[in-house]
């Protein structure tokens, strides 16, 4: 066998990867025999919306580097390999395509618009995979799951049906985050948030018919004036003694007219503003916290476009937002109720998905109550059943699970998991009493995984499934189990040969993962895992590194500072761009890719092919070679054993450290 004198890496690594997948050598079932003892990694699910970016580059590359390792052990790896629906951001650009033409996702219709979606997916959906092949990566393609394949839905409304029979699952009007773009509900954990150079309102509300040693007003001090078309009071707090005396006496409202009252809340800080503040139950968490304590009324004056309600005077209803805060201090100053104006910079929350800026708005929503879950996902941490790498994430993701709140899990997009509700069309109410009833007592809806012949509720009527889909993350948070097989029915587990992939493979041994996953993701798999497995989803987390560029900036490829790892494969090869940025992992969590270390693996990989070639140019003939000798260490020369003594010694050593 002769190398050709030039190593060049496309040729080769194209060449092996297609014998790889030929002879199976990445199912475990095709492995030897002797590999007996399971070890299982199950791949993020990339967004079917998605190529590859360094981020992807680098966590495969851990994860390949592990599978690897393992399988040269002799264990039965699985690697399993699959992509996510991604709700609103597959709606997003699909409804980007759709702009081109001049449409909406309106002007097609629910039932057209999803075609479409299936349409997309089907031609772009799967590229990502695609490229994780071009890097090199030993998963096993034959097992590639979908978060919205046939079984994978099955499996999430089974999930939703066995948590509404706990009781977890509840309907309540409550103010969420709202984006007015993708119309839909958002979790605290969708949203990112940009520091803005604002202003601080301080606004003047007059109490009538009274004796005040200063002033016959209050002054609060607010950054969004347009919201207090909505307020239902004014609170200070009650140790404040600057306003002891007011506690208790009413306002008016400027610009509305309306008496509201002066109140005395824990939650007001003293040192903002004038250590009085105006309370929106309606468009602000703590003030809905304050409002529901003191039995406020909820005047919503901002729906769901982002847009002024009838709520408000005539004067400001149907402006956008920016408008109307315009508009309020426009009127404010002329009608006196205007004290200064400061620059003030804070942090304003965005849609994770589209940028837009959230609206805190009241809304029916579904969810999930998270008490005796968040228990689920703590205890195998705290018991070290489940280890952190590096261990110091764990502070943040007890925090989180110890203030944590009921996950709202509806959204009113269309692409997703449809909630498997149905409403009684001719609008009778159940009389069941039943807590684990799949029908709600008193209610017009029901629970039913399959479409239903007749409504169970009125007897008559054809019920109409809710038009809501569950939050992406709630069928992530199912991955670890349901990509391998879950739930198993009794008539698939008959008709199966052995034991099946859930039962063979899971638990899975390590997560790899970024750190924002960590409550958006990790500790909802352990939850669920624990809760509908009765097992950990898996033994190991590895929180790995987040690449950033040279200078220390987040890469982007809309910032101009992404840096395509495919293109990096093209130029230097698989092997070499794996290398270098393994060779970077070591450096800290925070990695500035330099692209000198991956010209470094090439390099090395250089010297590897010429070392190989040298060895076959100079290498005696093996035809009818005698190899029996050579497991026998009498019969080497020295410089054999040496080397085979260096060789072990450096397989100890790999060992160990991958093994911490």
């Amino acid at each position: 066998m002769e190398l050709s004198k030039v190593y060049e890496p496309k040729k080769v690594e194209d060449k092996i990867y297609k014998l790889w997948l030929k002879k199976g050598f990445f199912n475990p079932d095709k492995l030897p025999k002797r590999h007996k003892k399971p070890y299982t990694i199950v791949l993020p699910p990339p967004n079917i919306t998605g190529e590859l970016h360094m981020g992807h580059a680098l966590n495969a590359t851990v994860q390949d580097i592990l599978i690897r390792w393992k399988r040269m052990q002799g264990f039965k790896t699985l690697w399993l390999p699959g992509t996510d629906h991604a709700g609103i951001a597959t709606q997003n650009v699909v409804e980007k395509e759709l702009k081109k033409e001049g449409l909406t996702r309106f002007d097609l219709g629910r039932e057209k618009f999803l075609k479409r979606v299936w349409e997309w997916k089907k031609k772009y959906g799967n590229i990502i995979l695609e490229q994780f092949k071009k890097l090199g990566c030993s998963s096993d393609w034959s097992r590639t799951r979908f978060t919205m394949d046939e079984g994978y839905s099955e499996a999430v409304k089974e999930a939703f049906l066995q948590y509404y029979k706990k009781g977890w699952i509840y309907r309540g009007k409550r103010v969420v985050n709202w984006c007015p773009r993708c119309s839909t509900s958002l979790s605290d954990l969708e949203l990112e948030y940009e520091e803005e150079k604002g202003k601080l309102y301080y606004i003047k509300y007059p109490i009538p018919n009274i004796q005040y040693p200063i002033s016959n007003y209050i002054t609060v001090a607010t950054t969004r004036p347009e919201t207090m078309l909505g307020d239902t009071a004014v609170a200070v707090n009650p140790n404040d003694s600057r306003y002891k005396n007011l506690v208790g006496k009413k306002v008016i409202l400027p610009l509305v007219g309306r008496e509201i009252p002066i109140i005395a809340d824990r939650l007001v800080d003293p040192k903002f503003g004038t250590g009085a503040v105006k309370v929106t139950p309606a468009h602000d968490l703590t003030d809905y916290e304050i409002g529901s304590k003191h039995k406020l009324e909820i005047v919503q004056v901002i729906d769901e476009k982002g847009k002024i309600t009838k709520e408000a005077p005539f004067l400001y209803r149907g402006l956008k937002v920016l408008e109307a805060r315009k508009k309020v201090v426009e009127d404010l100053k002329n009608q006196g109720f205007l004290g200064k104006i400061e620059d003030y910079t804070h942090q304003i929350p965005k849609c994770y998905r589209c940028a837009t800026t959230i609206e805190l708005i009241p809304s029916w929503q579904w969810f999930l109550k998270m008490q005796e879950l968040a228990k689920l996902a703590e205890i195998p941490v705290k018991k070290g059943q489940i280890k952190f790498y590096p261990k110091s994430f764990e502070k943040p993701y007890f925090d989180w699970l110890r203030n944590i709140k009921d996950w709202c899990i509806s959204r009113q997009i269309w692409w997703g998991h449809n909630l498997p509700i149905w409403q009684c069309q001719i609008g009778k109410k159940s009389k069941i009493k039943n807590k684990k009833s799949k029908i709600n007592n008193n209610e017009n809806y029901f629970i039913s995984v399959e479409k239903p012949k007749k409504c169970p509720i009125c007897g008559k009527c054809e019920p109409k499934q809710a038009e809501d889909v569950l939050d992406t993350w709630f069928s992530a948070a199912l991955w670890p189990f349901v990509a391998l097989g879950w739930p198993i029915k009794k008539g698939r587990r008959q008709k199966a040969k052995g034991k099946s992939d859930l039962e063979k493979f899971y638990p899975t041994d390590v997560l790899s993962t970024a750190r924002d996953l960590l409550n958006l993701w990790v500790a909802r798999m352990i939850f669920s895992g624990v809760e509908f497995i009765k097992k950990i989803p898996f033994k190991n987390v590895y929180i790995h590194a987040t690449v950033l560029t040279r200078e220390g900036k987040r890469m982007s490829k809309s910032l101009g500072t992404g840096i395509d790892p495919i293109n990096l494969v093209k130029q230097y090869g698989a092997d070499a761009t794996r290398f270098g940025i393994a060779w970077q992992i070591m450096r800290g969590q925070d990695i500035h890719f330099v692209e000198d270390n991956i010209v470094m693996g090439k390099k090395f990989c250089n010297k590897l092919w010429n070392a190989t070639r040298f060895i076959l140019m100079n290498k005696p003939p093996l035809i009818n070679a005698d190899f029996s000798g050579f497991t026998r260490i009498k019969n080497l020369s020295l410089a054999d054993k040496k080397i085979l003594k260096a060789l072990d010694k450096t397989t100890k050593s790999v060992n160990k450290d991958l093994e911490s």
